[in-house]
């Protein structure tokens, strides 16, 4: 992402704030995900959120089973409100881009839609990166909108963004080349609880080492 785009990013979700809470914590697909997750998991596992956003529903989730989360996001306002409403969770204001990942050193990381203002080449990195975090046998999750966009133009919660996604087969290209293997995979329809929402794909796909 450059530069730019990353503080476009920021500038995004610290405007939303609170409200992306409240526009997507119905997904159930979101939920049913978690609770998938959490089936593989053993306790006390270390568990990184990337674009943690307010910490809800994800990191209060993995916390309250009883798991360590660290929630990385990009905007300020985000990791302050998430810090408030999950204590348990450790939350950093950075780049994921940027941020020091060492090898095998997790348990899970769950991406629920955190890489749509990255460009392709971003993504491909970033997901590569992710799995190389990942203990052998660590799970991956990953969510996003399957749409075969580049560099669109976009209103977001009433905000401009510029998104970039891929379509279903090369999202799933995406994370076996990352040397994941996909086990389950879930296509839903999501309309967020926000003015003048559309229903939205969603695809979610949970992965191991």
């Amino acid at each position: 992402m450059a530069e730019g785009h990353q503080h476009a990013a920021a500038e995004t979700f610290d405007a939303i704030g609170a409200d992306y809470e409240t526009a997507f914590t119905g997904s159930a697909a979101h939920h049913a995900s978690l609770h998938r997750l959490l089936e593989h998991l053993a306790p006390h596992s270390r568990v990184l959120d990337v674009g943690s956003g307010t910490g809800r529903p994800t990191a209060h989730t993995l916390t309250a089973a009883g798991h360590e989360v660290l929630g990385v996001d990009v905007s300020p306002v985000m990791v302050d409100l998430a810090s408030h409403r999950v204590p348990g969770a450790s939350f950093r204001c950075a780049d994921i881009r940027a941020f020091p990942l060492e090898e095998e050193s997790f348990d899970a990381v769950c991406v629920y839609f955190s890489l749509l203002q990255m460009s392709r080449g971003e993504q491909r990195s970033l997901v590569r990166r992710l799995a190389g975090s990942l203990r052998p046998g660590g799970r991956l999750v990953l969510a996003t909108v399957p749409l075969d966009v580049e560099g669109v133009d976009a209103v977001f919660m009433g905000r401009p963004v510029r998104v970039t996604s891929f379509g279903a087969e090369a999202v799933r290209a995406l994370v076996t080349g990352a040397g994941l293997t996909v086990t389950h995979e879930e296509d839903a329809v999501f309309t967020p609880s926000h003015p003048g929402a559309v229903p939205e794909p969603h695809l979610f796909l949970d992965c191991r080492r």
